[in-house]
């Protein structure tokens, strides 16, 4: 998905569109996790940019995707460019503590 979205359309609540806006985003998540792995993949991953124009538009957890429109619309932005595509994710296990760190047996 790489998208524009306004957030102040004439006529609309700005509240309303913004509702819209994080709904449609979550939305295609939803449906993109809901599409079957290919072998060898453990789940979807996803590389987010978001910003006010795709010049300007930087990488971002998907996780504080929606924290950033919410913080766009609150400074007044006009409108925001959210850019998310699906990757293969690899589970990897967490690295083991090791017994000699101090505070490991806290």
């Amino acid at each position: 998905m790489r998208k524009t979205f306004q957030l102040h359309i004439e006529g609309k609540h700005p509240d309303r569109v913004l509702d819209a806006t994080k709904h449609a985003v979550r939305k295609y998540l939803r449906r993109e996790r809901g599409r079957p792995l290919p072998s060898g993949v453990d789940y979807w991953g996803f590389d987010c940019k978001f910003g006010p124009s795709a010049e300007s538009a930087v990488e971002v957890p998907v996780g504080a995707l929606i924290q950033r429109i919410d913080d766009l619309a609150r400074e007044g932005g006009t409108q925001c460019y959210v850019e998310i595509l699906a990757c293969h994710g690899h589970w990897q296990a967490p690295p083991a503590k090791d017994a000699a760190e101090p505070g490991a047996d806290d």
